[in-house]
């Protein structure tokens, strides 16, 4: 059984047991946490989709952890002006721990 859920603006395939990086997600970390926008549930074989979304099915998480990413370099460069400038930046991510799968 697995589910396609959508949180941040990505979408996730997910099954029970599974552990996901999602965009920052206000949470304490060791609360269940519902994602209820699932797009697509597969059990044994039976497809059930949404039109966008299932109604009353939701996927429950558990809040593992909070963290930033790798740092990524962004460099701007304009030619003939001498116009250079560096910055970095570090994506906050929430660490979820799929627990089950609830359809409608």
């Amino acid at each position: 059984m697995y589910a396609i859920v959508k949180t941040g603006g990505k979408q996730y395939k997910v099954a029970a047991g599974d552990t996901i990086k999602v965009e920052h997600l206000d949470a304490k970390v060791g609360e269940d946490y519902a994602l209820d926008q699932v797009t697509l549930i597969e059990n044994n074989g039976n497809i059930n989709v949404g039109k966008p979304f299932i109604k009353n099915a939701k996927v429950v998480a558990q809040v593992m952890s909070h963290g930033k990413g790798r740092k990524l370099v962004v460099f701007f460069y304009r030619h003939k002006t001498n116009h250079r400038r560096r910055k970095g930046h570090r994506q906050e991510y929430t660490q979820l721990k799929i627990k089950e799968i609830v359809e409608a």
